[in-house]
């Protein structure tokens, strides 16, 4: 059985994306490891290629600013990725630059792999998520994020990036139109890896995190719209927020280094509970029963 892992990163250095941490922390899984760099403002194709790996196999890509629907250019740019994974691998890995596996999960995704490896019928493999925000002791809590996703994909080329690339679908024809990337295809079938997907994009630096933030609204909307409504302010606020929970379990050894090295402070009382009235209900019976109703699942579970 051969696994191969892919990611995209563009910038690492200027809006401090703990990409290096993403990539060392599927090495253990992966024969090889396609990044693919976008043309970028900083050193982050030096940082790619210090982290010394010969598994790692690195691509460089020039993305195109002018498409701003839908964060489709992270779609984009993720099916190059994919593209240049070798042919004979049977399972691919994707890793987003501010997503990390933690190492006791890497023995149970491989025994995921093969325990399905021979059934065709599934296509990939699902992951839940620990979202952390504002810092690295805290979760966010709330309905307002998705609790599970796929992460593992079998080395079908029909199978394509989604929307603005948080998963994925397939279609039946290998190139598939901007639109059918944002609206078609088929919810691919999926088993539990088991695994979980630690995810630290909303846990910077206040200031870089809203100048990464005004970067990424523009993957989203257009001109007009980002003039109107993205307001630029020196520092992200994160004490507007939903529901956040204390975390309490251990983070990813290749971590540690990183959360030492924190230059910032936020703490946050999480009794306070900032939900619509609906929020509210559907927060109480998913803790009392764990179905969250009304959430959104770009795949099915077989």
């Amino acid at each position: 059985m051969k696994v191969s892992g892919f990611t995209i990163i563009r910038n690492a250095l200027k809006y401090d994306f703990p990409v290096v941490e993403s990539i060392r922390s599927i090495l253990p899984l992966c024969d090889e490891v396609i990044v693919s760099v976008g043309k970028s403002e900083d050193n982050t194709l030096d940082l790619i290629n210090n982290i010394g790996s010969p598994k790692i196999k690195i691509i460089e890509s020039v993305w195109d600013d002018s498409v701003r629907k839908g964060g489709l250019l992270l779609a984009k740019e993720t099916n190059k990725a994919f593209d240049a994974v070798s042919p004979d691998s049977d399972w691919v890995m994707y890793i987003q630059a501010d997503e990390v596996l933690h190492e006791n999960d890497i023995p149970v995704i491989k025994q995921a792999m093969q325990n399905w490896e021979k059934d065709k019928m599934v296509e990939g493999l699902l992951f839940n998520y620990k979202h952390f925000y504002g810092s690295y002791s805290f979760l966010e809590d709330s309905r307002l994020w998705y609790r599970r996703e796929i992460r593992v994909i079998r080395n079908n080329k029909h199978i394509r990036s989604y929307r603005d690339a948080q998963g994925f679908r397939i279609y039946p024809q290998l190139q598939p139109t901007d639109d059918e990337l944002l609206n078609g295809g088929r919810k691919l079938k999926v088993k539990h890896s088991g695994a979980g997907i630690y995810h630290y994009g909303w846990v910077k630096n206040p200031i870089v995190q809203q100048n990464k933030r005004s970067v990424f609204y523009k993957l989203w909307h257009e001109k007009d719209s980002v003039e109107k409504n993205l307001k630029e302010t020196p520092e992200y606020d994160y004490t507007v927020v939903c529901a956040l929970k204390s975390f309490e379990g251990t983070h990813p050894a290749v971590m540690l280094d990183r959360i030492k090295n924190q230059d910032w402070k936020f703490d946050f009382d999480t009794r306070k509970k900032n939900l619509s009235p609906r929020e509210s209900i559907v927060r109480f019976i998913e803790i009392k029963t764990g179905w969250r109703p009304g959430e959104y699942k770009n795949y099915k579970l077989i």
